[in-house]
């Protein structure tokens, strides 16, 4: 998958990534809530709803699946398939690559305007302050980042990556054809899932995410809200609570950490292709004083310059097309620059002339 390229780089400093030793939250990262979305402060209200727990082995899992995503656009699954000892392997790396040292960790930092390597998330120059957080994008092969982390030993972290990614993306071609058999949408219906009808021209991105823990957490943010541009994004969470999904725009609700559980959740892509019926939700990371916080997030993505459009079985006069038919590359390229790229390319935008692509 290319690195497509975008002008908000962020350039970061040791300074920028040692937040382990700060005892006192810096005014640089005083979390301020857009409007949008509810306050920071209501992540601890009690929950009136959970986010729907799915065996993937039994019998009623598609149905199930299908209501979770026209209902939340998320939910979390068991009996996947993906062995637990790869997804603690895969953890266990984002865990020693997240402790290094400063200095040692910006030897495999991305360069500017490209999306792999060692940062800051991309959304951050959409808010006025900084996340509480570091992450490292792999695409394709870590291979040449890996080896200026742990040069004496990177090649079984890159095979470890590897089949990650392997067992990762069997299981969204899985859920894909699940999703989209739950709308009615065949495999002869779909001309860009490869020529073996398994999604394997697809691409991903994996994300590792590392929260340290806070010193005053009420008043800080681990990710700020936004959705992904995937498909579909499948994440594994350690056991410290702080994904949080927005449901029906009015509450955030907490996904509390399941053993062995990974949670799946819509991508801007996909809500493109089912015409809106399953919606990529909003998500944010909060942090925890006293806990560490991790997770491994699989974005899956459709081949780069495939054009993603509602299907038209999902269309009728009386349900028109509600977005655009738009590639994934030139999606990312709105999304720098709009904070809701879905709303640019939704067909009653009024002056499409605002919309730059390319």
């Amino acid at each position: 998958m290319a690195t497509t390229q975008t002008h908000h780089s962020v350039y970061i400093t040791h300074k920028d990534h040692d937040l382990d030793s700060l005892q006192v939250l810096p005014d640089a990262y005083q979390w301020v809530q857009p409007d949008l979305f509810p306050s920071l402060q209501q992540h601890s209200t009690p929950l009136s709803d959970t986010l729907p727990l799915i065996d993937l082995s039994l019998p009623d899992a598609p149905d199930l699946i299908g209501k979770a995503l026209t209902t939340w656009g998320s939910f979390q699954i068991i009996n996947h398939g993906v062995p637990l000892s790869l997804i603690h392997a895969a953890q266990s790396s984002a865990i020693d690559l997240f402790a290094l040292p400063p200095p040692h960790k910006l030897k495999a930092a991305r360069t500017p305007g490209t999306f792999p390597g060692y940062g800051i998330a991309r959304i951050n120059s959409f808010f006025p302050k900084r996340m509480w957080s570091e992450s490292f994008t792999i695409m394709g092969s870590p291979l040449e980042h890996f080896r200026h982390l742990w040069p004496h030993d990177y090649s079984k972290r890159c095979d470890i990556m590897a089949e990650y990614d392997r067992e990762l993306k069997s299981l969204c071609g899985r859920l894909m054809w699940i999703a989209l058999s739950e709308l009615g949408i065949t495999r002869e219906d779909i001309n860009w899932a490869g020529p073996n009808e398994d999604f394997k021209t697809c691409n991903a991105a994996t994300q590792l995410n590392f929260y340290p823990a806070c010193p005053d957490p009420d008043r800080a943010m681990g990710l700020g809200a936004h959705t992904d541009t995937s498909l579909l994004t499948v994440l594994h969470q350690n056991n410290t609570r702080g994904l949080q999904i927005l449901r029906e725009g009015k509450e955030w609700v907490t996904v509390e950490p399941v053993a062995g559980a990974l949670v799946v959740q819509v991508g801007d892509m996909l809500q493109i292709v089912s015409n809106g019926l399953y919606k990529s939700p909003f998500h944010q990371a909060v942090v925890n004083r006293t806990k560490k916080r991790l997770s491994v997030a699989y974005l899956f993505v459709p081949p780069e310059n495939v054009e993603m459009s509602p299907h038209k079985k999902l269309l009728s006069p009386t349900q028109p097309p509600l977005y655009r038919p738009i590639s994934w590359t030139d999606f990312i390229r709105i999304k720098s620059d709009h904070f809701d790229g879905l709303s640019c390319i939704r067909v009653d935008v009024k002056d499409e002339s605002q919309v730059k692509v390319g």
